[in-house]
């Protein structure tokens, strides 16, 4: 789970009543030893209301030659504790209200399962190897693995 703990930002993917997908950045502020996440999120936001209807989400990283996918569902926590226990210098850029911003809500996505792929080595071996397998026409080294949480 370091990535997911490293990762600055993450993708996090809902589906709305039509079944289109909705994909919205948004910034971990923690990510727990069983690899479950939580958000602060706008309450009154298109993407709040799509989980309210479908709690099923995708977490999706991306970082140096590694890709992580993961599932999970949400929920809405309310917790005056929480925020306080989360709330760091970025968070005001988004809720000008601060901690008491009406606006505030705590995401916690209870993670089920994980795919990662990577490529060894990191960014730059991951590059040679794309490079390699172009003029051989061998697949690069490196997978995936699916991981139930």
């Amino acid at each position: 789970m370091r990535i997911l703990r490293d990762a600055k930002y993450v993708m996090l993917t809902t589906a709305l009543a039509d079944g289109k997908l909705l994909a919205h950045p948004m910034v971990p502020q923690q990510v727990t030893d069983d690899a479950d996440v939580w958000f602060f999120i706008g309450l009154d936001g298109d993407q709040a209301g799509a989980l309210r209807q479908n709690p099923h989400v995708n977490i999706a990283v991306s970082e140096a030659g590694n890709w992580l996918s993961v599932a999970g569902m949400v929920e809405f926590v309310d917790s005056q504790a929480k925020i306080d226990y989360l709330w760091n210098d970025d968070a005001p850029t988004w809720f000008e209200g601060g901690k008491e911003d009406p606006n505030l809500g705590l995401l916690h996505v209870v993670t089920d399962s994980a795919q990662h792929w990577g490529l060894k080595g990191g960014k730059v071996a991951g590059l040679a190897q794309m490079i390699k397998a172009k003029v051989t026409g061998q697949r690069p080294e490196g997978g995936s693995q699916t991981t139930e949480l």
